[in-house]
């Protein structure tokens, strides 16, 4: 695709980082008011109702008859199903920095799947790109004093299995691009990760004899703010957006995208929660900045190349 064509996924992919850097803090908020578990089961069914409205008036076409459903089943065990039960019993194992650190390391395992799964190739200097950028949120995170805790081994191998979740879910999103629309996966993940987590949360209260409470969250204005910033916000547009962006860019060049998260959270901490910006934060963030513009200007660089040596090609051919 050309460097214009590539404006709108380019945009994307940042607004989806400054997006996931912000639920961090509207998570933390919900969770004042409600279990994680009861937070993913409204999250969910405000994402799936919302999507909901344009497909039963019609204004959202969608068509499944004929595609393999049983991949979009498996991408949504990834994600959200995978992904966010994973990091749950994670964090009841091991601190949040930990799961930062962690989860900076999706990158370099969405770049070895890819290259096994969809046979993407990227180059020494790409590699190098990525690598500074996990390096960047590394470096945040033990610059304020954050490290592993390898006593932590089961909070640790849970998050660890976050990155290959969500690793696989890009790969694979990637992949069914070409059979499916982003919104017709979109509305199948919205809507099993619905299902799974309304249910366990109403078995987890029904045997814990708690079905009465279930619904208290709800009278909270600040909560339900919360909720729709994480259901539709967070959930759903960041959900069609990151399926269009697959269908338009590489699982490997997308995820490192990620990083910049890092970014915005450290801000609204700062602006929303007076936390300090200190000088290796801003370290961190050029270095997080770089690899991303790495990756992707040496992407551009390697596909304007590999077209020049096409056309060369031909031009040859016809010569001869």
């Amino acid at each position: 695709m050309g460097h214009k064509e590539m404006r709108l996924p380019y945009f994307l992919a940042v607004l989806n980082a400054v997006i996931i850097g912000l639920s961090f803090l509207f998570a933390k908020t919900a969770l004042d008011y409600a279990s994680p578990l009861d937070t993913l089961a409204f999250r969910f069914a405000s994402s799936f109702l919302a999507m909901s409205i344009p497909v039963l008036f019609g204004w959202m076409k969608l068509s499944y008859r004929g595609k393999p459903l049983r991949k979009v089943l498996l991408l949504a065990s990834m994600y959200p199903l995978g992904f966010f039960t994973l990091q749950a019993y994670g964090l009841q194992h091991a601190s949040s920095a930990e799961g930062g650190i962690l989860y900076a390391f999706t990158p370099v395992v969405t770049m070895m799947i890819a290259s096994l799964f969809l046979k993407e190739t990227t180059t020494v200097l790409q590699k190098l790109s990525i690598l500074l950028s996990v390096f960047g949120v590394v470096f945040i995170f033990v610059m304020k004093g954050s490290s592993i805790d390898l006593s932590n081994l089961l909070g640790i191998s849970l998050l660890l299995l976050t990155c290959f979740a969500f690793a696989g879910y890009t790969v694979l999103a990637r992949s069914l691009s070409r059979q499916f629309s982003p919104a017709e996966i979109t509305y199948l993940m919205m809507g099993i990760g619905f299902v799974f987590f309304t249910v366990t949360s109403f078995t987890s209260h029904a045997s814990a004899g708690t079905l009465s409470h279930i619904f208290a969250p709800l009278a909270s204005s600040t909560f339900m703010a919360s909720l729709i910033f994480l259901g539709i916000v967070s959930s759903l547009l960041t959900a069609l957006t990151s399926n269009y962006i697959l269908s338009k860019m590489e699982a490997s060049r997308m995820s490192v995208f990620a990083n910049l998260s890092t970014i915005v959270s450290m801000t609204a901490g700062a602006v929303f929660l007076g936390e300090e910006i200190t000088i290796y934060h801003l370290i961190g963030s050029v270095l997080i900045i770089a690899g991303v513009i790495g990756t992707n200007r040496l992407a551009r660089k390697k596909t304007a190349g590999h077209e020049n040596s096409k056309k060369l090609n031909a031009i040859n051919h016809s010569r001869s």
